[in-house]
């Protein structure tokens, strides 16, 4: 985000006109729900609903015949900077009181939770990511961004770039994955995807990135749990995606709720400061997540809402997200010299600095004809973006006896409540979308024309109904079974301790196996699965996620062969809960986990990861051979023969790692630093080049310097993190 000379004058000469209060006005971002901001958080909502006290009808009905409060007298008094909300022409009705009846004529910003797209929802971050597809990732933010504006929406709280290594975490369906490297690239692309688009103020927003920093190693899983870490681990696996987003512009950042070595990232001025503005050089402003300010007291690192305001804005915190406390207590605080002006302007400056970049002061408004255009339904293009992501982001996991793909002469008995239950598809934190856009797995195979006969027997709730399971057992040629989790069982505090197949789906398989026909597993669920018992005795599973408005016809397409499965896990999968947290890129330990008694793993429990990252398959295979490593100057460049030596097609995704075999601190049993999806015809072969720049082969020390030691290397090439080849090089910088 670069602010030309005209915009940077702007900003000083209101900097200039504005009063205290005025100033304290702009740091305040408030919602609209008279619910209170956040009284009543979405998730209870949802289970208001699931016993049965709310239906969703009632819901939808309550919402759009209440009233809600948009601030107009605060906003009329100058005391409000940005809103949460997505209905525009409510948002165009407040923003003209801001710029037509406020004395300075600021515009208002609005924000909204737009993780994985607003109305065209396209898959949860944990998929997409294991689509490995650069593109796509900055496609899908464009139309997100696009679609956001269309809405009143100019500032996304997205992209979420926690980088988690515990399925138990149920936020870890909203990021993408346990790598840094990955994480960082998918940073990158949604940033560009959401900011870069300036031919018209109505194709860009400012990006949020969140949640900063350290939230995805919440101990235990837990959500809002607390993370203690050696400044090592925080540069070399938390910050390398905000660090991209940084390089990239992103226009802002919102603080976690965890604490960071005992302090809150709401009021961490070594997070803050020290590192994301003045190291990482944020241009915009840091934000609090909702209600981190007031948690400060409860965290027990601030008295009272006095001081735990002093301590935020001292720290760096730029605006308070509906706990309401800077309006109440910053103004004394300043009179009192607590908090310098200077700290009130440097925050302003760059919430207003956002504001002209955007350019909500020349374009404040969204127009009518866009507001009439999403009323009317989505464009085809965002449609078929969203089944393309959706293709790309399902990953095969096992495929014995080639049960798939299947072909549409067979009668396909499709099972499990979770297939027809189009508003499972969206995943958590989707806000926008409409049911009438969504496409059950059930839909998707009628829409492929399949002989297809539907029973739901059971789902990841609620007891089993025996009389469909009955029948299912007497239909089909072959049986699909979607089963997992429900959205609700994965997002925010939707943390688990056993993350194992829920309700009794586990029970409906084996009767299901019973019949002796071929059985798939598709998966829904937002977070990887401790599958060991499914993976023995299921003979083909399919991890299929939940991919958003068109999951159902990207199901089919991929199950029916007319798409080659394409997606690699962006986390590594338990064989059981005790395993938690997995992750490929561990420590060796001096004792790694062997077949002596006395090696790092458990003894009632293989010591290997079920399905590693990376790890994806096709409906062809691939080959590798001839690694070769050159040393240049400045870089390395490998190469690596790719041969496709089934008799289908197929999309291959070539990924790069590297081990630094000795170092002054202990480094990772494997590292990704490269991958590119490949295509290639059955029989067809092709040479794989990479080059990896030297200056990326280092890492940060304990004081947080980046360092570069000579040394022996090891470089691997192949699939997923676990199966490669290898090549040992000794490099000097």
């Amino acid at each position: 985000m670069t602010l030309t000379e005209k915009q940077k004058e702007k900003v000083d000469s209101l900097l200039k006109e504005m009063t205290l209060d005025e100033k304290i006005g702009q740091m305040n971002l408030e919602s609209t729900s008279i619910l209170g901001a956040f009284g009543i958080p979405l998730a209870e909502i949802r289970k208001m609903a699931k016993d049965g006290r709310l239906t969703r009808e009632e819901i939808e009905e309550m919402m759009d015949n209440t009233d809600c409060d948009y601030h107009e007298d605060e906003v009329r008094e100058g005391r409000l900077g940005a809103i949460i909300a997505s209905d525009p022409r409510r948002a165009n009705e407040t923003q003209r009181i801001a710029v037509e009846e406020s004395r300075l004529k600021i515009p208002l910003i609005f924000g909204y939770d737009v993780i994985h797209g607003m109305r065209t929802v396209y898959p949860i971050a944990l998929a997409e990511a294991g689509s490995f597809d650069d593109e796509l990732f900055e496609e899908t933010a464009r139309m997100a961004a696009k679609e956001s504006r269309a809405y009143g929406v100019m500032w996304d709280f997205a992209p979420m770039i926690d980088v988690a290594r515990d399925a138990r975490w149920g936020r870890v369906s909203e990021g993408p994955g346990e790598d840094p490297y990955l994480a960082s690239r998918f940073a990158e692309r949604k940033i560009r995807g959401l900011q870069n688009d300036r031919s018209d103020t109505q194709n860009y927003v400012a990006a949020c990135t969140k949640h900063y920093v350290a939230y995805g190693a919440c101990e235990g899983g837990r959500d809002y749990n607390t993370t203690s870490m050696a400044v090592s681990q925080l540069y070399n696996v938390y910050l390398p995606p905000f660090r991209a987003a940084m390089a990239e512009g992103a226009a802002s950042a919102m603080a976690s709720f965890n604490d960071l070595n005992g302090v809150p990232c709401t009021a961490n001025s070594y997070t803050l400061r020290d590192i994301l503005k003045d190291e990482l050089a944020l241009g915009g402003f840091a934000v609090s997540d909702a209600n981190g300010i007031k948690e400060c007291i409860v965290h027990g690192y601030a008295e009272d809402s006095a001081d735990a305001v002093i301590k935020s804005v001292n720290a760096g915190l730029d605006m308070d997200m509906g706990s309401h406390l800077y309006s109440k207590e910053l103004k004394s605080a300043v009179e009192s010299g607590a908090v310098s002006l200077s700290a009130i302007d440097d925050a302003v400056r760059r919430i207003l600095s956002v504001k002209v970049w955007l350019g909500l002061f020349e374009h404040p408004y969204v127009p009518e004809e866009v507001i009439e255009s999403y009323e009317k339904g989505l464009p085809a293009e965002h449609i078929a973006l969203a089944r393309k992501a959706a293709q790309e982001s399902i990953v095969l996991l096992k495929n014995e006896n080639s049960v798939l793909p299947l072909n549409r002469t067979q009668k396909i008995c499709l099972v499990g409540s979770l297939a027809g239950n189009a508003e499972e598809i969206v995943g958590s934190w989707a806000m926008g979308w409409k049911k009438r856009d969504c496409v059950s797995v059930l839909d998707g195979f009628k829409n492929a024309g399949a002989k297809v006969q539907y029973f739901p027997c059971c789902g990841p709730e609620g007891e089993m109904n025996e009389d469909e399971l009955s029948s299912a057992l007497e239909y089909g040629d072959v049986i699909v079974a979607v089963v997992g989790e429900t959205r609700d069982m994965s997002g925010e505090a939707s943390s688990k301790a056993d993350i194992t197949l829920p309700g009794r789906q586990r029970e409906m398989l084996e009767r299901l196996l019973e019949t002796g026909k071929p059985v798939v597993a598709v998966l829904m669920n937002g977070r990887p699965l401790a599958l060991k018992w499914e993976s023995e005795k299921i003979p083909a599973i399919v991890e299929a996620w939940q991919l958003g408005i068109q999951m159902g016809n990207a199901v089919a397409d991929v199950l029916l062969g007319d798409v080659a499965p394409s997606g690699r896990l962006a986390s590594s999968f338990p064989m059981v809960n005790g395993q938690c947290p997995v992750y490929y890129n561990h420590p060796n330990t001096g004792r790694p986990a062997g077949m002596s008694r006395f090696s790092s793993k458990y003894i009632d429990e293989e010591t290997f990861i079920l399905y590693p990252f990376g790890y994806g398959l096709s409906y062809t295979e691939f080959k590798y051979s001839d690694l070769c490593v050159d040393e240049k100057a400045d870089q390395l460049e490998m190469s690596v023969m790719l041969k496709n030596i089934g008799s289908a097609n197929g999309t291959e995704v070539a990924q790069l790692y590297i081990r630094d075999v000795a170092a002054s601190l202990v480094r990772p049993v494997k590292e990704l630093k490269g991958y590119k999806r490949i295509t290639l015809k059955a029989g067809e072969e092709k040479k794989v080049s990479f080059s990896l720049k030297k200056q990326d082969m280092g890492f940060y020390d304990n004081n947080g310097k980046y360092v570069l030691e000579d040394g022996l290397f090891r470089i691997f090439v192949g699939g997923n993190s676990r199966d490669t080849l290898m090549q040992e090089i000794t490099v000097e910088f």
